[in-house]
């Protein structure tokens, strides 16, 4: 991702960044308000490293954390493992664009298909998902606790499912020119829900 890429929302300048370990205190913040069974710190700090596929981004204003994704690429198949932003900032489609940014680095990653589960109840992220090409593959029978629920299983292709906005590598933090379209994502693993 870059040092410091930035991404206007209205008139403020979303930075979007690799997560460190200083960002960390505020991620589980963020995790403990948007989760009934939030992540730990130590669940958290093991996908810092990008050895292993992991892609940690956040979004920061100001320099606080507004928010972060997860992601995890193996063989060409990312996995959007976590993604939320914190309440004050909700209903600022700032989720769109994390989402969009996650994406992003997984194509970078050459990933060329994302999954993920979500809660069967949790309608404004499935909204989320689809207008970004997520199709529902299946279902996890009671996957989630505190509440049980089950999970629905989505898949975008994102070589190919395309959002109509485009987004420049300025706005990611590269040089100037314009990218591909940005495509939409899926992934397969035990969390986003985006609250």
């Amino acid at each position: 991702m870059g040092g410091g890429a930035r991404a206007a929302a209205d008139s403020v300048m979303i930075i979007f960044q690799n997560a460190t370990r200083d960002h960390l205190a505020e991620i589980v913040l963020i995790e403990r308000s948007s989760f009934s069974d939030p992540w730990t710190l130590r669940m958290l700090s093991t996908h810092l490293q990008p050895d292993c596929g992991n892609t940690f981004i956040v979004a920061t204003d100001d320099d606080a954390v507004i928010g972060y994704a997860i992601a995890r690429t193996v063989d060409g198949e990312a996995e959007l493992l976590n993604i939320a932003i914190t309440q004050a900032r909700r209903g600022e489609k700032l989720g769109a664009q994390l989402l969009d940014a996650i994406v992003h680095a997984s194509r970078t990653d050459e990933a060329r298909e994302m999954w993920l589960e979500v809660r069967a109840s949790n309608a404004v992220a499935r909204s989320l998902y689809a207008s970004h090409g997520f199709v529902q593959m299946g279902v996890r029978k009671r996957y989630y606790e505190s509440p049980r629920e089950d999970a629905i299983v989505l898949r975008a292709d994102i070589t190919s499912t395309v959002r109509k906005e485009t987004i420049t590598r300025a706005a990611l933090g590269f040089s100037a020119e314009p990218l591909d379209p940005i495509p939409s994502p899926a992934t397969h693993s035990h969390r986003q829900e985006t609250k």
